[in-house]
C-alpha cells in the first residue's frame, strides 16, 4: 500500500470524504478484479462513494483536462517546468500544486505516458459517468500514499528513514484495526501498536550490521529500491516512533483514507472500502488455485519479487506451512540454483521462515558454489540471533561472488543507476580492489556486471577500472 501529508487539513479535523465532512460512515466491500460487483445490504454503493473520490481528485482532473496532449514530459513522467508554470497560471494554482495534481493524475490513470509525452487516459473519459472507475482510480492513489508523503529533509538520514521503511510494512495492521473498530482511535493507542510491531521486527529477525560486504538479502532490497546500502540497526526513542506514526497518518489522511481530529484517527468511507477490498483480495487469493500457496517455489518467488518485505514474508510463511517442511526447503533450494539471482536471494529469505528445520539442508548447500555465500550467511544468522556481519562470515572470494550475484539481480530486475550505490556500499573506498576480486570470482555474470558498472558510474576513473576488469575477467 502506499502518500501526501502537507495537504491534510488539521484545522477542521477531516480529510476530504472523512467522517465529519458530511460523508457516509458505513463500510463498503469490493472484490478484486474486473467487472461490476454486487453490493451487500448495509454498505454504500459506488454511487455514494464516487463523489468523495471525485472531490478528492478535482485538481488532478482539472490539470489532466488542461494538459490534453503534451508532446514532452520528463523521464519520470512529470510536467516540464514551463508546462507546470503554464498550468498554474491557467488554473489559478501554485506551480507546486499543479505539479502535485499532475502526479496524482498519473497515479490514478487520468493521464497516460506515450512516446515521450502524455495524453488523456481512458479513466478521464469515464470520470463523470463510471462510478466504479472513479473508485478504482482513487484506490491507486491510496496504494501510493507512501510515495506521496513528504519526509522532512532533515529526517531523510538515520533513524527516521529506517523506521519509516519498517513502519510501512506494519501499516496494514493499523488500517485493519481502524477498520474493525469503525470509529475514532486515539493516536496513543496506535502509537503503542506501532511500537510493539517495531519491537517484534527488531528482536525477532535480527538486523544485519553495517558492513562493506552486502547482505544476502541486498539483491532483493536493491531491486525494490528500498535501500541502497546495508541497513544499520540503530536504537530508537519514543519520539522517533511518534514522528513516524504522525507521518503515516498524515499521508493516509491526505489521500482521503482517514481523518484526524482531537489526537485520534478514524477511517473515512473510502478508507473502509480500501481496507475491505484488500482483505477480500487476500481471502480470495488464499482460497483459489491461483493463490501463491498452490504455486511452485519459482512461481512464489517471482510473484513475491514485487512485494514489500512484510507481505512477502507473510506469503512465505503461508507457502511453507501448506506443505511438509523438508519438501518446502528442497523446492526453495532447487529454485535458488537457477540463473535468476533475485530468485536466489528471495529463496533464502523464504528459508528464514522455515528456521532451524532447514539447517541440515542448508549445510549441504554450502558445498555448492552458487549457493555457498547465501548458505553461510543463513547458517550464521541461525546461530547468532543478535545480528550477523557478512564481513565476519564470508571470505574474500565468497564476498566477491555474492557482490556479483547481487549486482546481476539489480541488472536484470532493477534500475542500473542502483549499481553505483552497490559499488560504493561494498568497495570501502577501494573500487579497483573490488573489481579485481569480482573478475576473479568465477561468476558467469562478472563481465556483464562490470561492463554495466562502467556504463553508469559517474566517476571516469572508477568507470575505466570497471571496464578494464571486464575485459580481463577470469574464465
Amino acid at each position: 500500500m502506499t502518500r501526501l501529508p502537507g495537504t491534510a487539513n488539521r484545522a477542521d479535523g477531516a480529510a476530504p470524504g472523512a467522517p465529519g465532512a458530511g460523508a457516509v460512515r458505513r463500510r463498503v466491500p469490493a472484490k478484486p478484479g474486473r467487472g461490476r460487483v454486487p453490493v451487500p445490504d448495509g454498505f454504500p454503493a459506488p454511487a455514494e462513494l464516487a463523489p468523495l473520490a471525485r472531490r478528492m481528485l478535482v485538481d488532478a482532473v482539472r490539470v489532466a483536462r488542461w494538459a490534453g496532449e503534451l508532446e514532452h514530459v520528463d523521464k519520470r513522467g512529470e510536467l516540464l517546468p514551463d508546462d507546470a508554470r503554464a498550468a498554474g497560471r491557467a488554473l489559478a494554482m501554485t506551480v507546486g500544486a499543479a505539479a502535485k495534481a499532475w502526479g496524482q493524475a498519473l497515479l490514478v490513470g487520468l493521464v497516460e505516458l506515450r512516446d515521450g509525452g502524455a495524453g488523456p487516459g481512458w479513466r478521464l473519459h469515464a470520470w463523470e459517468h463510471d462510478d466504479e472507475a472513479v473508485i478504482r482510480g482513487w484506490s491507486a492513489l491510496f496504494d501510493a500514499w507512501t510515495l506521496l508523503a513528504p519526509v522532512p529533509p532533515a529526517a531523510l538520514r538515520g533513524v527516521f528513514a529506517q523506521l519509516a521503511g519498517q513502519a510501512v510494512d506494519l501499516a496494514p495492521q493499523l488500517l485493519s484495526f481502524l477498520h474493525l473498530v469503525d470509529g475514532p482511535v486515539a493516536d496513543s493507542e496506535l502509537l503503542e501498536m506501532l511500537r510493539r510491531g517495531l519491537d517484534e521486527r527488531r528482536h525477532g529477525s535480527g538486523a544485519s550490521l553495517l558492513s562493506p560486504v552486502p547482505h544476502a538479502a541486498s539483491a532483493v532490497s536493491a531491486v525494490r529500491g528500498t535501500c541502497r546500502e546495508p541497513q544499520i540497526d540503530v536504537p530508537y526513542v519514543p519520539s522517533d516512533v511518534a514522528a513516524v506514526l504522525d507521518w503515516m497518518l498524515d499521508g493516509l489522511a491526505a489521500v482521503g483514507a482517514l481523518g484526524r481530529a482531537d489526537e485520534a484517527a478514524e477511517l473515512s468511507p473510502l478508507g473502509h472500502w480500501a481496507v475491505r477490498a484488500k482483505l477480500e483480495e487476500i481471502c480470495t487469493v488464499a482460497q483459489t488455485a491461483a493463490g501463491h500457496i498452490e504455486q511452485s517455489a519459482p512461481e512464489l518467488l517471482e510473484a513475491c519479487a514485487a512485494y514489500s518485505p512484510g507481505p512477502a514474508r507473510a506469503e512465505f510463511r503461508a507457502w511453507v506451512a501448506a506443505r511438509p517442511v523438508d519438501r518446502a526447503v528442497a523446492e526453495l533450494l532447487d529454485a535458488a540454483r537457477g540463473e535468476d539471482a533475485l530468485v536466489r536471494g528471495l529463496a533464502f529469505e523464504a528459508l528464514r521462515v522455515a528456521g532451524g528445520t532447514a539447517e541440515q539442508a542448508v549445510r549441504g548447500a554450502v558445498e555448492e558454489a552458487v549457493l555457498r555465500p547465501y548458505a553461510l550467511l543463513w547458517l550464521a544468522e541461525q546461530l547468532d540471533e543478535g545480528g550477523v556481519s557478512p564481513a565476519d562470515v564470508l571470505g574474500a572470494e565468497d564476498a566477491a561472488w555474492l557482490w556479483v550475484d547481487t549486482a546481476a539481480a539489480v541488472l536484470d530486475h532493477g534500475d542500473t543507476a542502483l549499481l553505483v550505490g552497490h559499488v560504493e556500499g561494498a568497495s570501502a573506498g577501494e573500487p579497483v580492489r573490488l573489481f579485481n576480486r569480482a573478475r576473479q570470482s568465477g561468476h558467469p555474470r562478472a563481465a556483464s556486471v562490470l561492463t554495466a558498472v562502467a556504463g553508469v558510474h559517474p566517476d571516469p576513473a572508477v568507470a575505466r577500472a570497471a571496464r578494464r576488469s571486464a575485459f580481463s575477467v577470469v574464465k
